[in-house]
């Protein structure tokens, strides 16, 4: 059986006694877990003073979670059973570091793979890490805010009649992808009001590559125009092509937009809709963030479908 060990930090500006309760108590977990704000109508039980829990669901499955030690303040570590949609068991633990200016949490999950999956360590690594990216990012909101500012809105399929855009590409890790596409923005805005040109709709981000695996990205974030029009280089002219659309609406920090994606990557393979992997998936961003706060910010992300 293909061992496998996932490891994500963050850091959170508050003391250890404050996040303790937030992970020892499993009831607690339904209000900052990756896998919860995902689905809807969940079944959950949580029993033994919070010590145990069940869920199933449509799209995240079903299992278990029994904590088995806990360490005051520092540490709580979890079994992990998975009934659906594949049987496994997991070692997990969130370990809290005290720091002069506030606490770093990390959430490490040790487990195996059905020998059948062999082949899909480093990925399941990869898309397991990135979920528990999502889950601290949460989990540092629900501390610091007393809440989380994300919420998910299913808008479905859509007939799509396509649009040209002003764009610019650029390629960044995806842990500095958001400052790398900021500042292609500003460029791109830049250029657009030096040439005098009038956009006709929002800011969009079109997605030509995503390697999970290597955590890069290849982009190009865009403005909607009217028509074609002669542009310098770098910048181009992009089409978002004629389509049907399925189309998930994230309100909240763009710090969460990572939910609104893997909703839309569980609903395809839970077959759902039938995503189109010749379109490329794309962001629009609904609101300014100069003119709204960010818990008021509205983006949709749209895959092509069938």
């Amino acid at each position: 059986m293909p061992k496998m060990t996932v490891l994500r930090t963050i850091h959170i500006d508050a003391k250890p006694i404050d996040i303790f309760p937030k992970i020892n108590n499993l009831g607690e977990w339904g209000s900052w877990s990756p896998w919860m704000i995902l689905e809807d109508g969940v079944k959950v039980e949580v029993k033994d003073n919070g010590k145990f829990q069940s869920w199933e669901g449509n799209r995240i499955g079903s299992g278990t979670m029994q904590i088995t030690n806990e360490i005051e303040d520092k540490q709580v570590d979890i079994d992990l059973t998975f009934l659906k949609p594949y049987k496994s068991k997991a070692k997990v633990s969130l370990m809290l570091t005290e720091q002069h200016d506030g606490t770093s949490v990390a959430w490490k999950m040790e487990s195996s793979l059905p020998f059948f999956m062999f082949w899909m360590k480093k990925a399941m690594s990869a898309f397991i890490g990135m979920d528990f990216e999502r889950g601290l990012k949460l989990l540092k909101e629900y501390v610091e805010v007393g809440h989380v500012n994300s919420k998910l809105d299913i808008l479905g399929k859509q007939q799509f009649e396509g649009e040209n855009f002003i764009g610019l590409k650029g390629s960044a890790s995806i842990d500095n992808m958001g400052e790398d596409m900021s500042q292609n923005i500003e460029k791109l805005m830049r250029y657009i009001h030096e040439q005098n040109i009038k956009p006709a709709g929002e800011v969009v981000s079109v997605y030509h590559k995503w390697d999970i695996k290597n955590r890069q990205v290849g982009y190009a974030v865009g403005v909607i125009v009217d028509s074609k029009t002669e542009i310098d280089a770098p910048f181009y002219i992009g089409e978002l092509p004629k389509s049907t659309l399925h189309t998930v609406r994230h309100t909240g920090p763009y710090d969460h937009l990572g939910n609104a994606w893997t909703l839309q990557q569980m609903m395809s393979r839970n077959k759902e809709f039938k995503a189109d992997k010749k379109y490329f998936p794309f962001e629009r961003y609904m609101n300014d963030p100069s003119q709204v706060s960010k818990e008021e910010l509205i983006t949709e992300i749209s895959f092509g479908t069938r």
